[in-house]
């Protein structure tokens, strides 16, 4: 399966031309095209560009949003800033051309209110196209190309058709489909508005990342998104003749107009509850083609790796601390050290978390996380300003982020602002994941390479845990003691490091393996 960077490389065929590079070209192509045209030119050519721009740049700022969410690079919120003055320059000269095409469409012949709306429109949109044009040379191109090499170097982390694109597809619907029902409930504005905006970004992020389904699903897309338009401009356009101001005798065809609209738009929200409704609607065909059970549960875990992938600068270590939690937690799990270590979600957890741990944030001011001097901090506020992955319930998304908070530095306190807003029962297991973290994270730094052959045993006073290759000395056992002192609290009892000889030909163990989490242990994510 090609990514976007590959779909990006030259001139896409049509199942990769919503690539996002390709979309951004397509802006600078677009943007040529508008400031060249005459500031006066009110032709349908004109009109074309100033759309075709829009949507462009609409793809691209949608995209960004999304891989935002994996790829905490700031150069994501830079393109989206970059273009979003450009984008509002041109609604309004785009808005009044639409309102300008319904007049036109709608109007009987000789109206009074259609009049005086055409002469609105008429009178101020020379001065919308002066103010677009002037968007147009204040867009700094040259920081666009650049951005575009940037990104097509940091889309790579989320290939197209890939497990991790179709966890995005997934929540974009999600998040689309929660609109639905809302809007589904009331003839008010605002649910339909923010329902249609939903639906571009679900569209735009199948086109780039699921070209696959983008072939099936194009044509259904596409008027789905016609309809909710139409509805919203009937909305825009209904405030517009209530607000204009004419004489009494013109009330009448106020009358007339609001009442068409009304009709235009429950004509286009029945179309659309026909196609999105019962058990034959788009919304279900759509969720059939995109993950569910347990390979959403793995396209979920696939989307947390390409966070850790997308922002780790040291991979290796993260991967070796990793398999060293792991091997820690099983060995504990053997030993009977406490509940956590038999329940088979926090073992998930903690794996999730080992990934994360080491998620740095570029902490500038155009970072999505404000300024911090700790990494776990910046990466905490990162993780927490996302939507928690499909198949992680709430509270268990709160226990992978405290752990992944507390993996280093201080320990949590019950003050403690993170710590002490978790539920009294989810406290130690946040002390027992972050504490094996902490231990696993020594050892590695103490120079423990391999995973195997631990051996955790449990007796009245202590808990002995036989580290192959562990050094013997006055630093590593001060590592050691600090590291593992979160753990024991949660033990309760004292946790005792002692080497173990090293086995030959050492290989790692069968627990180092990351499986798919079990479906029973998180939350529903089918529904």
């Amino acid at each position: 399966m090609a990514t976007l960077s590959t779909l990006a490389g030259s001139r896409p065929s049509k199942d990769g031309r919503r690539a996002l590079s390709y979309s951004m070209q397509r802006v600078l192509e677009e943007l040529e095209k508008l400031r060249e045209a005459h500031p006066d030119d009110d032709s349908p050519a004109h009109e074309k560009v100033v759309h075709d721009l829009r949507v462009s740049i609409r793809r691209c700022r949608s995209v960004a949003g999304v891989m935002e969410e994996v790829d905490p690079d700031p150069a994501w919120r830079e393109m989206r800033r970059a273009a979003k003055k450009l984008f509002h320059g041109l609604g309004a000269l785009r808005d009044a051309q639409v309102m300008t095409g319904w007049i036109h469409k709608l109007s009987p012949e000789g109206d009074a209110i259609a009049a005086q709306l055409l002469n609105a429109h008429t009178a101020s949109e020379s001065k919308l196209r002066s103010d677009a044009q002037r968007a147009t040379r204040k867009f700094n191109a040259k920081n666009w190309r650049n951005l575009e090499r940037t990104l097509r170097r940091r889309a790579r982390f989320i290939a197209a058709g890939s497990p991790a694109a179709e966890c995005l597809a997934f929540e974009r619907f999600a998040s689309a489909k929660e609109w639905h029902a809302r809007a589904l409930r009331t003839e008010k504005t605002k649910p339909w508005h923010a329902l249609r905006k939903a639906m571009k970004v679900f569209r735009y992020t199948v086109e780039n990342l699921l070209p696959e389904h983008h072939a099936r699903w194009r044509d259904d897309l596409k008027r789905v998104q016609d309809l909710l338009g139409d509805v919203h401009d009937f909305d825009v356009l209904a405030a517009e003749v209530e607000s204009a101001s004419v004489p009494p005798e013109a009330e009448e065809s106020r009358a007339a107009w609001l009442e068409t609209l009304s009709r235009e738009r429950a004509d286009r929200i029945a179309t659309y509850r026909q196609l999105m409704t019962g058990t034959t609607s788009l919304w279900n065909g759509w969720r059939y083609g995109l993950p569910n059970g347990e390979r959403l549960q793995a396209a979920a875990i696939a989307r947390l790796r390409a966070t850790a992938r997308a922002a780790d600068a040291h991979p290796r270590r993260t991967a070796r601390t990793a398999r060293l939690a792991r091997t820690l937690f099983h060995s504990l799990r053997r030993a009977h050290a406490g509940e956590v270590f038999a329940d088979p979600l926090a073992r998930q957890l903690l794996s999730a978390a080992s990934r994360l741990i080491n998620v740095r944030v570029d902490s500038t001011e155009k970072s999505p996380a404000p300024k911090t001097k700790s990494p776990q901090k910046a990466a905490h506020k990162f993780l927490r300003s996302l939507t928690p992955p499909p198949g992680f319930s709430s509270a268990d998304w709160s226990v992978l982020l405290a752990t992944v908070r507390y993996h280093r530095g201080p320990e949590p306190q019950n003050k403690s602002s993170v710590f002490a807003k978790l539920p009294a029962d989810r406290q130690p297991t946040v002390r027992a994941l972050a504490g094996t973290l902490r231990l696993a994270h020594a050892l590695r730094k103490c120079g423990i390479d391999t995973a195997a052959h631990f051996r955790a045993d449990a007796s009245a006073d202590a808990i002995v845990l036989r580290v192959p290759g562990l050094p013997d000395s006055v630093d590593a056992a001060a590592k050691l003691a600090a590291a593992k002192h979160l753990l024991e609290i949660y033990l309760g009892t004292p946790l005792v490091l002692r080497p173990a000889p090293i086995a030959p030909q050492q290989t790692e163990a069968p627990v180092l393996s990351d499986p798919v989490p079990e479906p029973l242990h998180l939350a529903n994510a089918s529904d």
